[in-house]
């Protein structure tokens, strides 16, 4: 699995696709909290980084797509899936050194933005006047929903050889896992009977309750739950091609 792990690694720094990843996110989360005057942290009173947990899932729910479209269909593009797979190494170490590589790339482009954190720490009055607990929360929510969506990745990556089919459906799919489930909870036909329940499916329901310092075991279990599920489900896709 550390081969597999360093070979990944290597493989997003050797090209753009690394800091393709790290210079757009932080442009993007930049423009939103310092730029943009409708969401500039400079334009209210108060100190927050509620920008940058707000920008951040729907930036995520590109960039993430662009990272892992690759990591299964590029193999199987050039044929080398099958060479991989005489090696001593497991499925499951395959999926995850590279799932581990592509959250670890998720982690990279999240430090940077503790700069954020620092100016509005030093911007706020008096100094430090910022609900650290919520920043903490936020800041856990954001790297489990990007751990999410990576396994998301990871396994549409897995049933195909065309890296753009993947980036569609993988984005598509992060997207209904986000917000789809709000959405069809304010259907008419739910809305008041079932409704709490099915947004409770969704990933935006979790971050948010995370986002706002409480950090429920339900929560937790819930994002590693759908992480899981993903990553088996990208076993099974694996296994049978084995068996073809």
């Amino acid at each position: 699995m550390k081969s597999i792990y360093l070979k990944e690694i290597s493989s997003f720094f050797s090209n753009l696709t690394g800091y393709f990843v790290l210079i757009i996110f932080l442009l993007l989360t930049s423009l939103f909290m310092w730029v943009f005057s409708e969401t500039s942290i400079l334009s209210y009173n108060y100190a927050s980084l509620g920008q940058l947990f707000s920008i951040g899932p729907i930036v995520f729910m590109f960039l993430i797509p662009a990272i892992t479209m690759q990591s299964f269909a590029e193999e199987k593009q050039k044929q080398t899936l099958e060479f991989l797979m005489t090696k001593p190494i497991t499925d499951i170490e395959i999926i995850l050194g590279k799932y581990l590589a592509s959250v670890t790339l998720v982690l990279f482009a999240l430090l940077p933005t503790l700069i954020y954190y620092y100016s509005v720490y030093q911007l706020g009055s008096p100094i430090g006047n910022i609900d650290n607990g919520g920043v903490i929360g936020s800041y856990i929510g954001l790297f489990l929903l990007g751990a999410v969506f990576v396994s998301i990745g990871i396994f549409v990556s897995s049933l195909t050889s065309n890296q753009i089919v993947s980036f569609i459906v993988s984005t598509f799919l992060c997207f209904c896992f986000f917000w789809a489930f709000d959405f069809i909870s304010n259907l008419s036909a739910f809305y008041g009977k079932t409704d709490s329940i099915i947004k409770s499916l969704g990933i935006a329901f979790h971050y948010d309750n995370i986002s706002k310092g409480r950090i429920d075991s339900k929560d937790v279990i819930y994002f590693f739950s759908l992480i899981i599920f993903f990553l088996y489900l990208t076993s099974l896709s694996l296994g049978r091609r084995n068996k073809v």
